[in-house]
């Protein structure tokens, strides 16, 4: 079979998330940094990209170039394999609907991952971004790109906008994440990250961990505006949105379109444990 169903995708994202919930904290937190690290170079390979490009000129193609690039997070966490914040948000609820994770776990699992993420993503934002110069100093293009980036999240957004974007995102990312787990070879789920993930970053949507790179990155650099206030409230309703548009509208609407009313999600074969998200085979 060249790809799954979209019932088998609930089978599979059920095994995928009670795996990711039963993970050590060893390997929970190594696979979160790693994909906090994945998501950050995506952030600054489109920061680097797009810098330069006069959106006067060039209108709406900043953005959809921007998300374009900014697709090789996903594609690395899940080819290569780590633990993203986000794409447990839809995993981990759909295994817990299906009675095969505690709540605890599921609070376990986000919370060390949460920790994990941020560390590698602060980790390229002031040492692989800051310090190597790639995001040069005041005056420079990539200065300036990531500065409108930033300000526009943390300053020019209220908390409303922020959190209503971030359930638009983590819809999308997860979508992703879903789409990916149909494909039975690289191509394929390299082809189902890159739409869903150009599409939310070109909307102008939030994803938490990505902010985790931008706003300190834009702190780190100097750009004015940007203090640690600010970027806590950004993570905070960027989180709880994410929250809600991976966990309801990804993770629990596809267990109630072909997983309600069983009393538990079918044993999924080698095919459907090849998860799209993370650690250990399994997806992010």
């Amino acid at each position: 079979m060249a790809f799954k169903t979209p019932d088998q995708i609930a089978v599979a994202a059920v095994a995928s998330g009670e795996k990711k919930a039963h993970l050590p904290v060893s390997k929970m937190l190594v696979g979160g940094f790693l994909a906090g690290a994945y998501i950050a170079f995506a952030g600054l390979l489109a920061v680097d990209v797009t810098a330069g490009l006069d959106p006067k000129i060039w209108g709406g193609v900043t953005t959809l170039l921007t998300g374009a690039v900014f697709s090789l997070g996903l594609i690395l966490v899940v080819i290569a394999g780590s633990e993203l914040l986000t794409g447990n948000m839809a995993l981990v609820p759909i295994a817990l609907l299906s009675r095969r994770v505690s709540l605890g776990r599921l609070g376990l699992n986000w919370g060390v991952v949460l920790f994990a993420n941020l560390l590698g993503s602060l980790f390229v934002a002031y040492v692989l971004a800051v310090q190597t110069g790639v995001i040069g100093a005041e005056g420079t293009a990539s200065f300036t790109r990531l500065a409108a980036i930033a300000t526009g999240k943390a300053v020019t957004e209220d908390d409303l906008t922020i959190f209503l974007r971030a359930i638009g995102c983590n819809w999308l990312v997860c979508l992703g994440v879903w789409m990916a787990m149909a494909a039975e070879d690289v191509a394929g789920k390299v082809l189902a990250i890159f739409f869903p993930i150009t599409a939310f970053v070109a909307l102008g949507f939030d994803h938490v961990v990505a902010n985790m790179f931008f706003l300190p990155a834009a702190h780190w650099a100097g750009v004015p505006g940007i203090g640690w206030g600010s970027i806590l409230r950004n993570w905070v309703f960027a989180g709880l949105g994410n929250a809600i548009g991976g966990g309801v509208f990804v993770g629990a609407a596809y267990w109630f379109l072909y997983l309600k009313g069983k009393d538990d999600a079918p044993a999924a074969g080698p095919a459907a444990t090849s998860d799209a998200s993370g650690t250990a085979g399994a997806p992010r």
